[in-house]
């Protein structure tokens, strides 16, 4: 038991207080079961939400780019892309749709903002200044309870349950995440990287996390974004 606990402690890092991630990226070099972020908030509730961020990968099967559960609802929240060919799967309380038509290029920075309301069941993706069509997940319900929030890696368990044919390999930057829907303007000002209001769940500038496993902090590299076109 001494010898697991040691092990535990060597594979977690966790940061005493939130730091400020400005010009940095998450790298997930590997296939894995095991490896992820854990990104910590006192929050407890959402009858709303936005999530934002940038992503890198060459992968052509399916992964999961954000798994948020809670201990009655494995897919709380989750962004998973599938293994068919440009089709994003959007998860909340347990329900789900699949946006269709959704380019995302491998080798490429893809800035990605996904929102869903529980008031109406509503959710929408904007990939790359783009907007996709509007589709109902679920609605009536909140998410609530003790939130697990996982970069890299999908569910199946609260806290647990990852699947290495599921994990993320690649390069996640620039993440937040708000408890509300943000107004269109906002996502493209997030998307252009000019004065937009940072996430009040999670903040880039300010975040609380756990390193489990072999995932890297490194300096960011993006081109410029000039393939987003203001709509």
């Amino acid at each position: 038991m001494e010898k697991l606990f040691l092990i535990t402690l060597m594979l977690a890092t966790c940061s005493a207080v939130p730091r400020d991630l400005s010009g940095k990226v998450f790298v997930f070099p590997k296939e894995t079961a095991t490896d992820h972020i854990k990104l910590l908030t006192s929050k407890t509730s959402l009858n709303a939400v936005t999530v934002c961020l940038r992503f890198l990968t060459d992968l052509s099967r399916n992964y999961a780019l954000l798994s948020l559960a809670t201990a009655t609802h494995n897919n709380d929240l989750v962004l998973f892309k599938s293994n068919s060919q440009d089709v994003m799967i959007m998860h909340a309380r347990d329900s789900s749709t699949n946006f269709l038509a959704v380019s995302l290029p491998p080798n490429s920075w893809h800035s990605m903002c996904a929102t869903w309301n529980s008031e109406n069941g509503v959710a929408q993706l904007w990939v790359d200044g783009k907007q996709t069509v509007k589709r109902f997940i679920h609605s009536g319900q909140p998410i609530s309870g003790d939130f697990i929030t996982i970069l890299g890696q999908e569910q199946d368990s609260y806290s647990g349950g990852f699947d290495a044919k599921q994990s993320f390999i690649g390069m996640i930057s620039r993440f937040h995440m708000w408890d509300y829907v943000i107004a269109p303007e906002e996502i493209y000002r997030y998307m252009w990287d000019v004065h937009f209001t940072p996430g009040n769940v999670f903040n880039w500038s300010a975040l609380d996390y756990q390193t489990v496993g072999n995932v890297l902090l490194e300096q960011e590299v993006l081109k410029p974004l000039e393939s987003l076109t203001r709509q």
